[in-house]
């Protein structure tokens, strides 16, 4: 029997271990550097004596990424079990379920959702190891992050997700209403509109909460389950920007990808978020046919979605694609 305590706990509470061919050892506080043995867990001589556990010095616990890793191994050969230790900042949308489905499934990993705009904050102060980041997120910070992962959230053509609807034809588009979620998005439709239209979009923003709002809405940037589940109405016009990307380039788009610090290690962890990746490809039908209810998509929609219009692993062409989109914001002096 194997145990080792992380270092930096103040104690370990009411710990029972029962070992084959001897007696349950009863339970037991002790602190780091003391001997794990029936006088430090206050028993007698005859291990029946009465309990008298110490007093545990409390201070304060460092943040769970700078813990070590509690491990207690109970037989030979057994697989240690083990306290999270990859905070992981995550997309709360369907498009993201495939690569996380199997990664909340695991002790050592913590999933923290939020909306893809905030995750480039998690991972500056800290409160994630790596993130699910927006390309252009990655751009902004790529001197001190590193991309971990080959696993992805792109499109090769059609996202379905990330649109624009419009009361105007496109070209007749002046002012373009932003959902503030996504800054891949609210870039992507820039270059589109300057490449395709040559037109400047004035940019205004939009709160998705304010439904009362659109009277006056020329053209509405949406991304999301939000495009499936609050489709606006009184738009007869669309552009699939996913679509436009590949009608302009003839390349995939990149949407969000497996960033880090790059300083850091992550050769482990890459292996587990590849095959998260994998198994979540590997059961995308029933992902999308359990998750669509709850996510607000009709199934089938959801199915095709997962199954067909997303591609998940970058590959060169989607490399490509992230390079000639980095380039054209650049040219057009929309990322610095």
């Amino acid at each position: 029997m194997r145990l080792s305590v992380d270092t930096n706990a103040t104690s370990l509470d009411c710990m029972f271990l029962h070992i084959l061919g001897s007696r349950p050892i009863r339970s037991a506080v002790f602190n780091p550097g003391e001997t794990f043995d029936s006088f430090a867990c206050g028993f007698g001589p005859d291990k029946t004596g009465p309990y008298n556990p110490p007093q545990a010095r409390k201070k304060p616990k460092r943040p769970i990424h700078e813990r070590k890793t509690m491990e207690l191994e109970t037989s030979p050969g057994s697989t240690p079990l083990r306290t999270p230790v990859h905070t992981l900042g995550v997309v709360s949308y369907l498009n993201a379920r495939p690569l996380n489905e199997f990664l909340q499934k695991r002790c050592d990993m913590r999933l923290k959702p939020a909306v893809p705009a905030d995750l480039a904050q998690m991972l500056a102060e800290k409160h994630c190891d790596v993130a699910l980041l927006p390309v252009v997120d990655y751009w902004r910070h790529r001197d001190r992050l590193q991309l971990v992962s080959d696993a992805c959230i792109a499109s090769d053509g059609e996202t379905l997700t990330v649109r624009v609807f419009s009361k105007r034809p496109a070209d007749k588009i002046q002012r373009l209403h932003i959902d503030g979620d996504s800054h891949t998005s609210i870039i992507l439709a820039q270059i589109i509109w300057r490449e395709l239209y040559d037109c400047e979009l004035e940019l205004s923003p939009w709160d998705s909460s304010d439904h009362g709002s659109l009277d006056d809405v020329e053209a509405l940037l949406l991304i999301g389950d939000k495009v499936i589940r609050q489709r606006p109405l009184g738009f007869g016009f669309e552009v699939d920007l996913g679509a436009a990307w590949k009608y302009l380039t003839g390349l995939p788009c990149v949407f969000a990808a497996w960033y880090g610090p790059r300083d850091e290690d992550f050769s482990e962890l890459a292996k587990a978020l590849t095959e998260a990746r994998d198994q979540g490809q590997a059961e995308a039908r029933r992902i999308a046919s359990e998750a669509a209810g709850q996510h607000g998509w009709p199934e089938e929609t959801a199915i095709r979605y997962l199954c067909e219009t997303l591609k998940y692993r970058l590959d060169d062409s989607m490399r490509a694609g992230m390079d000639r989109f980095f380039k054209f914001a650049v040219d057009h002096g929309l990322l610095r």
